[in-house]
């Protein structure tokens, strides 16, 4: 009976897997053709050396469980090197490379049930599907005032994380019953807020704590579920052209050395001095996305009392 259970855990793995491999083949030759596109139409798609060195930098921590879109999106505003509006596109699909090496490597080398993983991973691909179809269509003011309150929330996360308050979690790698239930839920809402650029690492942690699991099956779940669900969501972001071009090719290729010293060679690091870094930094640039959105409503309110004006 256990060799049985353990083939048919093993036959689900190689299928997920199988389907990973797929899914990445047909991501890079989606992104090729937007990417040689773009170039065609007289965009530049080279990219610049401080965006492959913020895609190293965040992706070496985003493997060690910090997390690399709140990160990453405090860079890009601090030195303008992505336009607002653009910054969920790009990081979906310019991380995605990344993040499926860590869902390689993570769902290899920690136990978890296959069942409970590719549930709680199809329920994140389809949060994401229709999240991504509602962020792809955003505005730049909806953009900024989406990410400034996803950030603002993660910064709770974070301060949980970093204050050692949040669940210290179970012995449990898999969940049965109410609890799968209540983990399909959860998973699919943090599918959906992924796309806004909030992250689903930090909030996956939490949410399998919560549920009694082991502490670290949240890897191989959260990183599973990220590797299929942001070469997916890219595919409306990709046709709504809402992504920086320069930026992909840096972000994508950089990334994955940073996630293969991570895992191999570094394996672990204190991170409580870097969680309270990281929340200090998301909580300038949350309240920067709002009160740059801010200004957006106003600088509309005057054009349309100008334009409301008698002439002469």
């Amino acid at each position: 009976m256990l060799l049985q259970t353990a083939q048919t855990a093993s036959t689900e793995r190689t299928a997920l897997f199988v389907a990973l491999g797929l899914l990445t083949l047909g991501f890079i030759v989606a992104v090729a053709r937007a990417l040689r596109a773009r170039a065609a139409a007289g965009e530049r798609v080279r990219t610049p050396a401080a965006i492959s060195a913020t895609s190293f930098v965040m992706n070496f921590f985003d493997t060690l469980g910090i997390g690399s879109f709140a990160t990453t999106t405090s860079v890009f505003r601090q030195w303008s090197l992505v336009p607002d509006e653009r910054i969920p596109g790009t990081l979906n699909i310019g991380y995605a490379l990344p993040t499926i090496a860590e869902a390689f490597i993570y769902t290899q080398i920690v136990p978890v049930d296959p069942r409970t993983l590719i549930l709680m991973i199809g329920a994140a691909i389809l949060g994401a599907w229709l999240g991504a179809g509602v962020v792809a269509s955003w505005s730049r003011r909806k953009v900024q005032i989406g990410m400034g309150l996803a950030l603002f929330a993660f910064s709770i996360i974070l301060f949980l994380q970093a204050s050692k308050m949040m669940p210290s979690g179970g012995d449990r790698v898999g969940l049965t019953g109410t609890m799968l239930v209540l983990g399909i839920i959860g998973n699919f809402a943090l599918g959906a807020l992924m796309t806004i650029g909030i992250g689903l690492y930090a909030p996956c942690i939490i949410l399998i704590c919560m549920l009694g699991m082991n502490p670290k099956t949240a890897f191989p779940i959260m990183m599973g579920s990220c590797a299929f669900l942001m070469p997916l969501a890219s595919a409306r972001f990709v046709r709504s052209r809402s992504f920086d071009p320069k930026a992909i090719l840096g972000m994508m290729i950089w990334g994955v050395p940073g996630v293969l010293i991570a895992a191999y060679l570094v394996k672990q690091l204190p991170l409580t001095a870097m969680q309270w870094l990281v929340l200090a930094v998301v909580l300038y640039t949350a309240t920067s996305l709002l009160r740059a959105a801010r200004r957006e409503r106003n600088i509309a309110s005057d054009a349309t009392a100008a334009e409301a004006q008698p002439v002469g």
